[in-house]
């Protein structure tokens, strides 16, 4: 197991205690500059603000000095997806489905390694996205990165949504 899946299991039971839900974890940079990014959205699925990663933050550095999963020093980064998140879990796919999404894939599907077009969503593990009008299938297991992209359709969704979580408070 790598670091970054050993620390995802470590503090996925803290965040989802807390009304979280576990985006991603990367650990980049090197022994002198190590950066432990964690990524988490909140599961009523309102907006992040900085009082949430702040928590998240003194929350999982206690879990994570207990354990101590990484051995040199580093710098704890929490923040939330934001509107051009990246998809890496497999319902992402089928919940952001309709807007237009950028995906790389580890090897050529159909002679190409880049795919951005609209997210169709799923059919099993496979991952449907339209290209100019041809819609290509791509197994979840094959995706390098994938994320939204920032279009005005988003921005209108996302603005929409805050809207309707603020009307519900």
């Amino acid at each position: 197991m790598d670091q970054a899946s050993l620390v995802a299991r470590l503090i996925e039971p803290s965040l989802d205690s807390m009304g979280y839900e576990l985006v991603r974890v990367q650990i980049s940079g090197g022994a002198s500059d190590c950066c432990l990014q964690i990524m988490a959205e909140r599961k009523d699925r309102a907006e992040m603000n900085v009082e949430d990663c702040a928590s998240i933050s003194r929350n999982i550095s206690t879990v994570l000095d207990v354990e101590d999963p990484i051995s040199e020093a580093y710098t704890l980064e929490v923040s939330s997806p934001g509107m051009d998140r990246p998809l890496v879990r497999l319902d992402d796919f089928n919940r952001f489905a309709g807007f237009e999404t950028r995906i790389d894939t580890r090897d050529a599907i159909v002679d190409r390694k880049r795919f951005r077009g609209k997210l169709k969503g799923l059919d099993g593990e496979t991952v449907l996205i339209e290209v100019d009008g041809e819609t290509y299938e791509i197994p979840f297991e094959d995706i390098l990165r994938a994320k939204l992209v920032l279009t005005d359709e988003l921005i209108a969704a996302s603005q929409k949504a805050h809207k309707q979580n603020k009307e519900n408070v």
